[in-house]
């Protein structure tokens, strides 16, 4: 009866930790972070608004139209970049922060940044 007992417990006890988690198509779980993982760059308007993104650890810009898009989306690098371009062009400067929820699809989502492991 003490070890029944025993494994439902601890059983138990891990379910809080399950809520912490999810796979963002990186290989990993990601772990939630209590702070924001911020971004800068500049964007080109090719694709409409944009809501939010980050900059995933394959170089690329990832974002999402509205809060309730289930699925990042990856960007072309001549339509977002990281630096200003120079010369005459109609890019414009892309600041914020995205915080990443349970449910959304974050490829490439840079481990280690801000809290995120």
């Amino acid at each position: 009866m003490k070890r029944v007992l025993t494994v439902t417990l601890l059983a138990l006890a891990s379910l809080p930790l399950s809520a912490c988690m999810a796979d963002y198509g990186f290989g990993g779980p990601a772990v939630y972070g209590p702070e924001p993982y911020a971004y800068d760059g500049w964007y080109d308007g090719y694709y409409g608004p944009v809501n939010d993104g980050y900059w995933g650890d394959d170089g690329y810009f990832y974002y999402r139209h509205g809060d309730g898009d289930r699925a990042y989306v990856r960007g072309d690098r001549t339509h977002f970049v990281h630096q200003a371009p120079q010369g005459p062009h109609s890019y414009q400067p892309l600041h914020g922060s995205v915080s990443p929820r349970q449910g959304v699809r974050m490829p490439h989502f840079p481990r280690g940044n801000n809290g995120h492991h």
